[in-house]
């Protein structure tokens, strides 16, 4: 139920809020307008990965559901969500270079790009530490077997 509250959320994020901030920004920084659409594009390219790392949780969990959660199908679920978020990590460090390289950065997206850097980065991590514990297990399991 939550990742499909989640998913909801980021969705409506996506349509209502993301293009209404680009559009008020715009307004605000006036010299920075051309990078409106340049911005939207590339949060909108961010939201595929985020998407899909949430597709691969819920298969996941549904894997663990039936009782089927030391399996490799449960490995490959991880791997996938662990690439996802290293490329959202990569796409926000690439779009903080262009925007400091443009001297476009304003401080409150620096932040917000940060932060979804950083917990980027950390859903990495725990994905690839669970996903070699879980190799090790399964290893475990095969030779008691």
């Amino acid at each position: 139920m939550s990742l499909f509250i989640t998913g909801i959320t980021v969705l409506a994020l996506c349509i209502y809020w993301l293009p209404w901030q680009a559009d008020l920004f715009a307004r605000m920084y006036p010299a920075f307008a051309y990078l409106q659409y340049l911005l939207l594009i590339g949060l909108y390219l961010t939201a595929i990965p985020f998407f899909y790392a949430l597709y691969q949780a819920f298969r996941m969990l549904s894997y663990i559901d039936k009782g089927t959660a030391f399996s490799e199908l449960t490995v490959k679920a991880l791997k996938y969500i662990k690439y996802c978020a290293t490329i959202i990590s990569c796409m926000y460090v690439a779009g903080f270079i262009t925007l400091l390289s443009l001297n476009a950065a304003n401080p409150g997206i620096l932040i917000i790009g940060l932060i979804i850097t950083f917990s980027s980065g950390m859903i990495a991590l725990f994905s690839a530490v669970l996903q070699n514990l879980l190799k090790n297990a399964i290893n475990i399991k095969l030779g008691n077997s």
